[in-house]
């Protein structure tokens, strides 16, 4: 009690204000306490000459002084707050804050007392420098930096790296949590996926939101943000803070923060990149304003591409280029032109191969535009083609009337040089992949068996992380009836799925949502071995023990019940009547 008393007073002996502890001290060492009483009322009361006759009128109505007091000082605290607001916009600058600072010095000595902390906080939110001693001040007690303004912390925070680490980082860890569950999560659907919020909704984010006015206008704490993301990038290599990186920027050119916009080299680009996104296409025209950006590049600024790098390696960028790139394969075989004869398609290659280096640039630093294969171009993309032409040689097959020979069956082999792209070249896998989604939503099962071998091995394992997985488990739902298919189950899970669950504990997590959701599509004796193999070991984390307790419960819930199994009793003995029970 003695420590929330001293509180209550805190600094009111240095403005030569008597507080509790005087009194005290009078009323000990007086001989008269009632008088005593009287004149300390009389030295600290409110100093008005005609509320000495209105006060003992309140006394008839029993209203305490302290109440009396305290509303008094209520409404005078309201008018100063309102005050210093007024202040801090009234005047010419100077003078203005020298007002502020005046009143900053007479008031801050009672910082810790609670009933006036509001106004010394109020006064410091509306000071662009707060003195360095206050600021030390506050900084170095846990309470007064808590009730400090966001405006004061920037102050802080501009020459404490570590301090607003600490404050940054729970907001990043969340962030990754956040995308995470949203890549495990268990409703799949081919129409809500990972990809699905538009950029502007995704900026809405609480994480996003937090750091944008954790940053105001303050260069100096963006580029420290900044910095967090690319160290964070390095030491993990998850491409999600790649996402954060033009979030934050676009959530800052969404306020108009120009402070910042205009000297982020990555402003414009990301912003036009943020637009196809959006569509999730890159037209015509943006691609040329997008080409004319990465061609601006002056000498001895090379370094923006480590940052350029860093947006497009984010997988909603990634997503749009490789969703833009199947689209025009799919056109150049309607036009019959090879894919070194598009100029935009080119540039798509060129932007998802820096994307791509993202990490090498950055761990290197060696800021230069990744070299492309020449037989990228040459043999991979038109293999690609020449898969669209089969289906489509395919399709007009069926529809010919059929003559003796018989139907042409739909191949079955891939060239072996196609799987060796896969493994071999990352932006041939990346489009190989997309491009297997593709036939995936399209239901093309022939498609999907003849490529799906080519997967088990890729590039950096990419068939086996977590946003493909998520896409094509969504995918898959449309092809929810061929589960019910022997071949097609043993190539899906024996031949691609399980090859991998034992040592990626997120393909099991992957496998186990695809089960939950389509568990009734499959036949008995192929569920049975596969949850013989699903089974959790010792090593296996919480999310896999859990999924596949979940699908455990379904599945005992499918089998039929004793009762059901049961022959049928002989129906020689009549059968005594039961009696219906009564609704409770």
């Amino acid at each position: 009690a003695a420590a929330g008393a001293a509180a209550m007073y805190a600094g009111l002996q240095e403005l030569g204000v008597a507080n509790g502890e005087d009194l005290k001290e009078t009323l000990t060492n007086c001989t008269e306490p009632l008088k005593a009483i009287e004149q300390f009322q009389t030295e600290n009361g409110v100093l008005l000459p005609s509320l000495q006759s209105a006060l003992p009128f309140l006394d008839l109505h029993g209203t305490p002084r302290l109440e009396f007091h305290q509303s008094v000082f209520d409404e005078l605290r309201e008018k100063l707050l309102e005050r210093v607001s007024a202040i801090a916009l009234e005047g010419k600058v100077e003078e203005r804050y020298k007002k502020l600072e005046d009143l900053l010095e007479k008031s801050f000595s009672l910082v810790k007392m609670p009933s006036i902390q509001p106004v010394v906080m109020c006064v410091m939110k509306h000071l662009p420098k707060v003195p360095e001693k206050k600021l030390k001040l506050v900084m170095a007690d846990k309470d007064l930096y808590k009730a400090c303004a966001v405006e004061v912390k920037r102050q802080i925070w501009q020459d404490n790296q570590a301090l607003f680490g600490d404050e940054v980082s729970p907001l990043l860890k969340q962030y990754i949590l956040e995308k995470e569950n949203i890549l495990f999560s268990n409703d799949i659907s081919v129409l809500h996926n990972f990809f699905t919020p538009s950029p502007k909704t995704r900026r809405q984010g609480e994480v996003v939101q937090k750091l944008t006015q954790m940053i105001g206008k303050n260069v100096k704490l963006y580029d420290m943000v900044l910095q967090f993301l690319r160290t964070l990038f390095l030491r993990t290599r998850n491409v999600h803070y790649c996402t954060l990186r033009a979030e934050l920027l676009m959530s800052l050119h969404d306020l108009d923060i120009s402070e910042i916009c205009t000297v982020d080299p990555c402003h414009k680009f990301t912003w036009c990149l943020d637009a196809c996104i959006r569509e999730k296409f890159v037209d015509n025209k943006r691609a040329r304003e997008l080409q004319g950006f990465l061609d601006g590049v002056k000498k001895g600024q090379e370094q923006v591409l480590g940052d350029l790098s860093m947006i497009l390696c984010d997988p909603f960028a990634i997503n749009t280029l490789a969703l833009s790139t199947i689209r025009h394969l799919q056109d150049l075989v309607g036009q019959d032109t090879l894919p070194r004869e598009s100029p935009d398609l080119l540039l798509l290659l060129r932007m998802l191969s820096l994307g791509q280096g993202a990490w090498d640039m950055i761990d290197s630093q060696v800021f230069k535009e990744p070299k492309m294969e020449a037989e990228l171009i040459t043999k991979f993309l038109p293999m690609l083609m020449s898969f669209v032409v089969d289906d489509h040689m395919f399709t007009v097959d069926q529809k010919l009337p059929s003559e003796e020979k018989g139907p042409i069956p739909y191949p079955s082999t891939i060239p072996e040089a196609f799987t060796k792209f896969l493994q071999e070249n990352r932006i041939a896998c990346e489009i190989g992949l997309y491009y297997f989604l593709h036939i995936t939503k399209l239901r093309n099962k022939n498609a999907f068996l003849r490529l799906l071998p080519a997967l088990v091995e890729t590039f950096s394992d990419l068939a086996f992380s977590d946003i493909f997985l998520h896409l094509l488990t969504g995918n898959l739902t449309l092809l929810g009836d061929e589960f019910a298919l022997e071949e097609f189950c043993t190539s899906l899970f024996d031949g691609f799925f399980l090859t991998a669950c034992s040592r990626k504990e997120n393909v099991h997590r992957h496998v186990l949502r695809l089960l939950l959701h389509l568990h009734h599509k499959v036949s008995p004796t192929k569920l049975e071995s596969l949850q013989k193999a699903l089974e959790p070991t010792k090593q296996s984390g919480e999310a896999v023990k859990e999924l596949y307790n979940q699908l455990a419960e379904k599945l005992e819930l499918r089998k039929p019940s004793p009762a059901e199994v049961t022959e049928t009793p002989s129906m020689e003995l009549p059968l005594p009547a039961v009696p219906t029970p009564a609704p409770r």
